[in-house]
């Protein structure tokens, strides 16, 4: 999901985030805690706006997707967005937290494409620091088993642009199949990047799965 669908510019509402934490099976009520392995996936909270701030601005996580907040209020905005999207029952995002701490060091999102989630579109964004670390498959596991087990999506794709290697690697490495080439279908710094896009299927997923620590 390297396009965002969030956009700071076209939104002006503001709702305040709770900090608690929720562990529910309704996710559009608020998303349950997910644990596996070195991670902890949660809602969002506002407090997490100034480490997200500063971990997904970087050049180096930047580069292949659309521009972030550019200001700790932006994301501010940006988690307030994301809590009206789940209600809404659109739009999922976690933030990713390692053990032993619960500063979120990234994201995960998944939103719907089609009526009634059966055919959706993911992606993350992590900080550099934690690249090559594992963060990103044990949170990945997580992610792609709410979404096949427990939001019932059918069909899960992601497009990362062509130059994007690592992310390649990633999606591959979770059973992603690579199934075309998207030719410039996506601006950034006003170039059109070809992208590829991938799919995992749920039968695929929970017939080989990986498993979760």
């Amino acid at each position: 999901m390297e396009k965002m669908p969030y956009r700071e510019a076209l939104d002006t509402q503001v709702i305040p985030v709770t900090g608690e934490q929720v562990v529910s099976t309704n996710w559009q009520h608020g998303l349950p805690v997910l644990s596996g392995g070195m991670v902890t996936l949660r809602d969002l909270r506002a407090s997490d706006a100034a480490s997200l701030f500063a971990l997904l601005t970087t050049e180096e996580v930047a580069r292949f997707i659309s521009p972030p907040p550019t200001t700790v209020e932006g994301f501010e905005k940006f988690i307030a967005w994301t809590h009206r999207q789940r209600e809404a029952g659109k739009y999922v995002c976690f933030a990713v937290t390692v053990k032993g701490f619960d500063t979120a060091i990234g994201i995960f999102q998944v939103r719907d494409l089609a009526t009634g989630f059966d055919t959706a579109e993911w992606g993350f964004a992590i900080g550099s620091q934690f690249w090559g670390t594992g963060v990103f498959e044990a949170g990945a596991k997580l992610v792609l088993e709410f979404t096949f087990n427990t939001i019932g999506v059918r069909r899960l794709e992601a497009r990362a642009a062509v130059k994007n290697g690592r992310g390649h690697g990633a999606l591959v490495k979770m059973g992603a199949v690579q199934e075309g080439v998207l030719r410039q279908s996506f601006e950034k710094n006003g170039r059109y990047l070809d992208q590829v896009l991938f799919a995992i299927l749920r039968s695929d997923w929970c017939g080989a799965r990986p498993r979760v620590h």
